[in-house]
């Protein structure tokens, strides 16, 4: 039996909104690593970069996860950056069978574009910043996955389809 499953992928993948839905479809608990991040620290994010830098967030990323290490039937929609410690990598796979939801440049703007607590897309050119994030990340997303899923046009339900179908050993399409 799978005890957690964790989504991985860039900013505007679908993440916390297939994590909502998968963890309510398993009878799972939802976490959302930034989210817990916010609430054990009083601040959001944006807050976080700008008194800590982006180096500040990503140790309480990895204390995050290591507070996670143990908990059973739990979906954990992952912050886009944290496949950039490579020290994550294997605490992410320890944690359960990880999925990497994917999308196009063109999809993760529309997502994005008009929140503006992503202060990595707080600047003048937000496409060429998610092109820049994607180039940098794809192949450590690949390295920590166990499935790919492209999200594009493809609704939360679809996603959690897929998902389900690959976790009873169906084959899941559309990769």
């Amino acid at each position: 039996m799978i005890e957690n499953i964790v989504l991985v992928g860039p900013m505007g993948a679908g993440k916390s909104t297939v994590g909502r839905y998968l963890a309510s479809r398993l009878s799972y608990h939802f976490v959302d690593t930034d989210h817990l991040i916010e609430e054990r620290t009083g601040a959001d994010i944006p807050w976080i970069f700008d008194v800590e830098g982006e180096a500040g967030f990503r140790v309480r990323e990895t204390a995050t996860l290591d507070s996670l290490l143990g908990v059973n039937r739990h979906v954990i929609a992952t912050g886009g950056g944290i496949v950039i410690r490579t020290e994550n990598h294997s605490r992410i796979k320890a944690l359960g069978n990880v999925v990497y939801l994917t999308a196009s440049v063109e999809q993760l703007l529309a997502r994005t574009s008009k929140d503006k607590k992503r202060p990595l897309l707080q600047v003048a050119d937000p496409r060429a910043r998610i092109e820049q994030l994607l180039h940098e990340r794809n192949n450590l997303y690949q390295q920590v996955a166990d499935l790919t899923l492209q999200t594009d046009g493809r609704g939360s339900k679809w996603v959690v389809q897929q998902i389900m179908q690959w976790l009873t050993g169906n084959s899941a399409t559309g990769f």
